[in-house]
């Protein structure tokens, strides 16, 4: 038997233990066990009184805070099914999603999405808007609340009863919606705690979604497992005040939030040669003594470089973190090799939502950057024979919902997923390669199928051909064949053509070329297809240079 909301009332008996920090009316405030459990037993209070019966689907699109928390605890321990979807997605994806899973309840936010909403979808679920005053047909929490609430409960479940659906943009069409089990969960959440050691007196800042599995997972189950207390960061603009005024421990985050920390220290460097090498100097000297090359001249050097260059750069994160957990996208090694250098602990790990989500990971003590690590305890991996990496275990999902053709795609009879992803395996770690299918990974985790994106640009006349790079970048660039040749022009129309992909899915700089690519010049297969990587190396020097120079919106 298993339960999510085991995790929560694991601390029944210290009710004044403070597992929350949120920023509410303008201030930082604890939140306690006897809080938070005292408002998920009121949502649960209020579900019995609506009826919802176990494996009842209830939507969260919500930012990330105590309420989230309190929600899907309280309906886990109903055995309702939880569906996280992002805050700031579409209308048009988020109706689809709210469609397929069939969700009885939506839980908003704010009510700015209920008009978008009912022109996206014909019949709207039940709505709890969080704000107050929520126009028709959604009701506002304080009056969907009882007052009072009934003792927290955790229903005794089957551990393979069905605990969320998470929908992930996949590699081609719809979102997919994967089912994960309690059991997928709470099988992820014990390997990691193997992997990764969460001490007394440590605090974690939360800054991905919840909506995002490795949040939901690493960010909120994983610790509230070990008693860590979790602060919830404002916003990634405000991620630098509330960094000096929390002072985390740890820091769970995809690269691209490191990446942009590093570009602001390079930016303030520029102007100053002799604290540019100066730095340049700690970074290398911290990484030879992290490989074990540092003799006793470079040792000596880098104690008198640490106070003087590295802690002043650290002090930006809070001057007390002692750990940063690195994953949904590629760590350039650039970025690992800074902050490593500087003495932060960064691990890398890798994972996929179809694996709740962690599938390996570097150890404290045994950390190659270069690599993801070692499998977790109990996931058994392999190769296919197009050298695809194989994964089974306890936390492998159960399928997709309602789509069993995409779920025998990837998931074998046996158990094994497809991840898709092409890799190596040396002395137990993984290194990625490279994926067996044209998926491009932003540096927030973002997934981007990029033929579904070309063929909708392709739609508009003024496009020839088309092609999106951005595999580890913060936004997306197209590389276009068109007749016309101003960027400004190129960008309005290709993003009207991206108007019903989520959010992040948005064109950020065009590239523009007359000449069309062809068969004659090796860009084009014998069938037309494009040969997406010699494209890119024709263009590398263009693609550096639209990254370097930043983002230009239509």
């Amino acid at each position: 038997m298993a339960n999510l909301a085991h995790l929560l009332d694991q601390h029944r008996g210290t009710p004044e233990k403070i597992l929350y920090r949120q920023y509410i009316n303008d201030a930082w405030h604890d939140v306690t066990v006897r809080e938070v459990m005292g408002l998920a037993a009121r949502w649960q209070q209020a579900f019995r009184a609506q009826g919802y019966e176990p494996g009842d689907r209830i939507a969260l699109c919500l930012r990330n805070g105590v309420n989230w928390v309190a929600i899907d605890q309280a309906a886990l321990g109903l055995g309702l099914v939880v569906v996280p979807l992002y805050a700031d997605d579409n209308p048009e994806n988020l109706a689809w999603c709210l469609n397929d899973s069939g969700a009885r309840l939506l839980v908003l936010e704010h009510n700015r999405l209920l008009a978008p909403l009912a022109q996206a979808m014909p019949t709207l679920p039940a709505i709890v808007c969080l704000q107050e005053s929520a126009p028709a047909p959604a009701i506002s929490v304080s009056r969907w609340l009882p007052a009072s609430n009934t003792p927290f409960e955790v229903a005794e479940l089957d551990e393979n009863a069905l605990a969320t659906i998470v929908y992930t943009s996949g590699t081609t069409g719809r979102p997919k919606g994967v089912m994960l089990s309690h059991r997928n969960i709470l099988s992820n959440v014990a390997a990691s705690l193997e992997v990764v050691s969460l001490h007394r007196g440590d605090l974690l800042i939360s800054v991905l979604p919840l909506s995002h599995m490795f949040e939901r997972t690493c960010g909120y189950y994983v610790p509230l497992r070990a008693g860590v207390p979790v602060a919830y960061a404002r916003s990634v603009n405000q991620l630098a005040e509330d960094l000096a005024f929390l002072r985390p421990t740890v820091m769970i985050a995809v690269p691209r939030i490191f990446q942009r920390f590093l570009a602001r220290i390079e930016q303030a460097l520029t102007a100053s040669p002799v604290k540019r090498g100066l730095f340049r100097l700690t970074v290398a000297l911290g990484w030879r003594h992290f490989q074990g090359h540092t003799g006793i001249v470079g040792r000596t050097l880098l104690r008198l470089l640490q106070p003087l260059v590295a802690r002043p750069v650290l002090n930006r994160l809070g001057g007390s973190m002692r750990l940063a957990v690195v994953g949904g996208a590629p760590l350039e090694l650039r970025v690992a090799r800074a902050f490593i250098g500087l003495g932060l602990e960064m691990i890398q790990g890798y994972g996929l939502t179809e694996a709740s989500p962690v599938v390996a990971g570097n150890r404290q003590g045994d950390n190659d950057p270069a690599s993801v690590g070692a499998p977790l305890p109990g996931m058994a991996v392999r190769l296919d024979e197009a050298g695809s990496l194989l994964v089974r275990g306890a936390s492998v999902m159960q399928g997709y919902w309602n789509n069993p053709q995409a779920t025998a795609e990837v998931l074998s009879g046996d158990g094994w997923l497809n991840t898709g992803d092409l890799v190596e395996l040396h002395s137990g770690k993984i290194t990625i390669k490279g994926r067996a299918k044209d998926v491009l990974i932003l540096s927030n985790g973002e997934k981007v199928s990029p033929q579904d994106v070309e063929m909708a640009i392709l739609d508009d006349p003024l496009f020839e051909q088309a092609m999106l790079v951005g595999e580890g970048r913060a936004y997306l660039t197209l590389l276009a064949v068109s007749p016309e040749s101003d960027e400004k022009v190129l960008l309005h129309h290709a993003n009207a053509r991206l108007k019903t992909f989520p959010r992040w899915v948005r064109v950020r700089r065009v590239i523009a070329a007359r000449e069309p690519w062809t068969l004659e010049d090796g860009l084009l297969t014998p069938t037309l297809k494009i040969r997406r990587a010699e494209v890119g190396r024709k263009f590398e020097e263009q693609i550096e240079k639209a990254y370097r120079n930043g983002i230009r919106t239509a």
